[in-house]
């Protein structure tokens, strides 16, 4: 369900959106056109290109509507009192559950967001540097505090990134469907860990 409308956007917006989540659903994003969008919300077609200059264009807000919660709840995270340590253990769990979730509860919209990190659309682009900037604070502030040994900044987002890829990744999850639930969540559990002994302990491969 789409949520009440924010600050910046109308009713109007809200309702192309919601029908257009409904026709992804049902007919997929090829079926889906912004003309029976239109004849559905009882406008024009022209009319919807006022909110949405573009099929592609409203896919993208789709996608950024079921994104938001998750870059929320990142930020929230981020902003917390918890040691770095903790913080990144909860960002990366946070990530892969919300991603996990809505691959098996509503794939086609999950879909739209594999198909743009493949295609290097701009919200695949987005949501990409916004993760990465939040998990980039943690690891700062894990430096910061001296709860981090490694000490270069780029080596220690590398690592978080190389070794939690599979179950960060969107395209990694989707590819992941078969394997089950306990499965990936204590393959990810292991990875988290080794992430977070080889930050606080120092990793020999890392020039300290």
């Amino acid at each position: 369900m789409i949520a009440p409308a924010r600050s910046g956007e109308t009713a109007a917006d809200q309702k192309i959106l919601e029908l257009a989540c409904d026709h992804l659903r049902r007919f997929g994003p090829r079926r889906t056109t912004i003309v029976g969008i239109a004849e559905a919300a009882g406008m024009s077609h022209a009319n919807v290109y006022r909110y949405f200059p573009s099929k592609e264009a409203l896919f993208e807000s789709v996608t950024s509507l079921w994104l938001k919660p998750l870059e929320e709840e990142l930020r929230v995270i981020v902003q917390g009192q918890d040691p770095a340590y903790d913080k990144l253990e909860r960002a990366l769990s946070a990530l892969q559950r919300a991603y996990r979730e809505k691959r098996d509860a509503d794939p086609i919209l999950f879909r739209l967001l594999c198909d743009a990190i493949e295609q290097g659309g701009g919200i695949a682009r987005k949501h990409r540097n916004k993760v990465q900037s939040e998990i980039q604070a943690i690891v700062e502030e894990g430096i910061a505090s001296g709860a981090f040994r490694i000490q270069d900044r780029r080596r220690a987002m590398a690592l978080v990134f190389d070794l939690a890829h599979r179950f960060i990744q969107p395209v990694s999850i989707a590819l992941d469907r078969g394997v089950s639930l306990a499965e990936m969540e204590f393959r990810a559990g292991r990875v988290i860990a080794v992430i977070q002994r080889s930050l606080t302990f120092g990793d020999p491969d890392f020039d300290m």
